[in-house]
């Protein structure tokens, strides 16, 4: 029988492993520095929507859930390192035989957003649905899912160097995403990458489609060199310290970037 997917089907098949090297990359990748003779470390960041990649910038609209605010700083433009843009661009073109393209929620991220994130609305969220936790244990939650903004050029947070990229699968004719389990951004044991490998109800359409969608896209973007993030399945990185260490690399490309 053929697929809808055609040729990326057996993507749909494939388990996503290695999980555990994953979360132990991502405990110590702060300890690898940007490399500032490398010659991507100071290559420019290009709008995305220019060179063909779908997308809405998450945080500057007031209706991403569960937010509901357009963060100050946000960007109205998503953009990405050109080589990284080059390798979105290449997913893409796979993708677009069979109806699919990319959906990018955010890229390129100024460190006030991520600020914002970090020490404001993420405390604040997981302390009214923790009540009990201390600070401290607030604080370990915070850091699953956000980096710690660095002023230090060396050391900069991954979505601040324009190598990370949060995106989606997507219908091009309808614009309906794939289901994926959660939506983009959920704080939830659910949002990692293995959440549906580790058993799910087989008689479930939605775990058993969730697993199927998380599959397809952690592989066309790990075949094109993409680096996964273990807690969000919607994440992924090239050029960034999390790759670095995931690819065995003591030092990586992408210092802090801005816009021309």
């Amino acid at each position: 029988m053929s697929s809808i997917f055609g040729d990326l089907a057996p993507l749909r098949d494939r388990p996503i492993t290695a999980s555990q090297q994953l979360k132990t990359a991502k405990a110590t990748y702060k300890s690898i520095r940007a490399d500032p003779g490398h010659e991507l470390f100071n290559s420019p960041l290009v709008n995305l929507s220019e060179l063909g990649i779908s997308g809405a910038p998450a945080y500057a609209l007031a209706q991403t859930a569960p937010y509901f605010v357009s963060v100050p700083g946000a960007p109205e433009t998503l953009m990405a390192r050109r080589s990284v843009a080059d390798k979105l661009c290449r997913v893409n073109a796979r993708c677009v035989p069979v109806g699919l393209e990319l959906f990018v929620f955010d890229a390129w991220r100024p460190a006030a957003v991520q600020a914002f994130f970090h020490d404001q609305w993420m405390p604040q969220f997981l302390s009214d649905l923790y009540p009990g936790d201390t600070e401290e244990e607030t604080a370990a939650r915070v850091t699953q899912y956000w980096a710690t903004p660095s002023e230090d050029a060396s050391t900069p947070s991954p979505h601040s160097t324009g190598g990370a990229v949060d995106l989606t699968l997507r219908w091009i004719d309808t614009g309906q995403p794939l289901w994926m389990g959660t939506q983009f951004d959920d704080a939830h044991e659910r949002s990692h990458i293995d959440h549906f490998e580790r058993g799910i109800d087989e008689t479930s359409f939605s775990d058993v489609e969730a697993r199927a969608s998380r599959r397809l896209l952690h592989w066309v973007m790990m075949e094109e060199g993409f680096a996964p993030h273990p807690n969000e399945w919607w994440h992924f990185s090239f050029g960034d310290p999390l790759w670095a260490r995931l690819n065995g690399h003591d030092s990586f490309p992408f210092g802090a970037a801005q816009p021309a």
